[in-house]
């Protein structure tokens, strides 16, 4: 009973959370949107889209660039019962990583400062819809965070 009732609200609140739309995201200092890729906040990604794919900057704790050298990344996306692992290749001190086809999709990222750390795992809702207060796109908007 117990678990039925966590369940439900859980559905619930996911619904909730889906139906408003703005997020109000924190913006890096390219403009890009921030993940974060530490567990006490030390290290960010600020993903930005450029020609069909996301490139990924490091960032330390002050916001200020982290030279790529061991650190790995990796991208899944794709339906739950079927996820695709997305190709991540590093290119002028980023990660890139392509896009999806549509206007909206997940990508699951996994971070790892070196390839023996355990991976920290940061969500992307990417959503390409036009906020109509601010003319961003939505995975871009920060009006919620404003409020």
């Amino acid at each position: 009973m117990k678990s039925n009732l966590l369940s439900i609200l859980a559905v619930l609140a996911l619904g909730l959370t889906a139906s408003f739309g703005h997020q109000g995201v924190e913006l890096g200092p390219n403009g890009g949107r921030l993940l974060d890729f530490g567990k006490d906040e030390s290290m960010h990604g600020e993903v930005t889209a450029k020609d069909g794919k996301f490139h990924i900057a490091l960032l330390d704790k002050a916001m200020k660039p982290v030279a790529l050298d061991a650190q790995v990344l990796t991208a899944t996306s794709g339906d739950r019962d079927k996820p695709e692992k997305l190709t991540v290749e590093k290119a002028d001190g980023h990660f890139v990583v392509p896009m999806l086809k549509g206007e909206e999709f997940w990508i699951i990222l996994q971070f790892k400062p070196t390839p023996t750390a355990k991976a920290v795992t940061a969500r992307l809702h990417y959503d390409a819809g036009i906020c109509e207060k601010c003319k961003k796109a939505e995975w871009l908007c920060e009006c919620a965070k404003k409020k």
